[in-house]
Parts: structure tokens; sequence; C-alpha cells
């Protein structure tokens, strides 16, 4: 269980507590239990978290995963779900957070997740999909629709010029 000191630094960094934050200290608890992931100052760490919701931030804090490191990756399923990978001793492991008695209050519920075994609180298996290669850096390309410069990867063809996905119409006859 993480220090009073530790729990006021991520709620300082959230901006409140809830239950939400107590799933993202929880996934990292169970994270450093069931396969022994710490801190990370590159990309030895990676999450990919299935949802978008306050747990995240909770990760980012104690984990040092960012999207603008390339080891927190969003994977929009949905699902609180999140699946950790070290690149150093090749663990993974996913978590599904089981579902949860509504009857508690908010105060109650974050308590209830912050005080329970890992074990009750997510159900545990391998991740259905590889470790995300490493950060890559692209060339800049400029929309010839904007002027606005995106990476190479994120640029389509439309009528002969190079445009963004702003820019970009997609072609779908019902596909």
């Amino acid at each position: 269980m993480i220090s009073q000191k530790e729990w006021d630094e991520i709620i300082g960094f959230h901006g409140h507590s809830c239950p939400g934050v107590a799933v993202g200290v929880k996934a990292v608890e169970a994270a450093r239990e069931k396969i022994g992931i710490n801190e990370t100052e590159d990309e030895e760490i990676v999450c990919v978290t299935e949802n978008d919701a306050c747990g995240v931030d909770a990760i980012q804090y104690m984990l040092s995963c960012t999207i603008g490191k390339g080891n927190l990756i969003y994977r929009d399923t949905g699902k609180m779900a999140f699946s950790f990978f070290d690149r150093v001793s090749g663990k993974k492991i996913r978590m599904v957070l089981k579902p949860m008695d509504r009857s508690r209050e908010r105060e109650e519920q974050t308590q209830w997740l912050l005080e329970s075994p890992v074990d009750e609180v997510f159900t545990f298996s391998e991740p259905n999909f590889e470790l995300p290669e490493k950060a890559r850096l692209f060339e800049t390309v400029i929309c010839e629709e904007c002027g606005e410069g995106a990476p190479e990867h994120k640029i389509r063809l439309q009528d002969g010029q190079k445009v963004c996905l702003d820019c970009f119409k997609p072609y779908d006859r019902g596909r």
C-alpha cells in the first residue's frame, strides 16, 4: 500500500481524490507485485491503457509512463484494463477491473480499493497483443490543404496532394 504522502502527491497531480485514481494506484501495485516493475527513466516499462479515466494519471505519476515519452499507449476499448510490459525482463501482464460494489459511497469505495488485495480488485492474464515498438521519430510533412505540419505516417494522398488527417476526406462506399 502507498504512503499518505504519495497518495497526496498523486491527488495533487490528478486534481482530486476519487475511486478512479485508486484503481490506477492499485494497477501499479499489482504490476509491481506480479511482474516486479517500477518507475522508469525511459521506455523500459510500457503501459497500454484501454481507457482514458482517472486511474491513468496515477500510472503516469507513479511509473513515469507518459504519452510523450512513448511508454503510455492509449488503446481505446473503453475497458478498465491495463497491460504492463517490462522491455528488460520480457515480463508482461494484463489486468481488468472486477465489477465493484456500487452501494459503497465514493470515499468508502476509494478506501476499499486502496486496502484490498490486488487479486480482489483485478483479474489477471497475459496481454493478447504484442509489446508495442519503441517510439519512432518521423519527418514532418506540410499539408498541401491547410499548411500545417504532421508526421509522415499521418499524411494521406488525396487528389494527388499530401493532406493531414483533418483535411482528408475518407472515401467509403459502405464497407
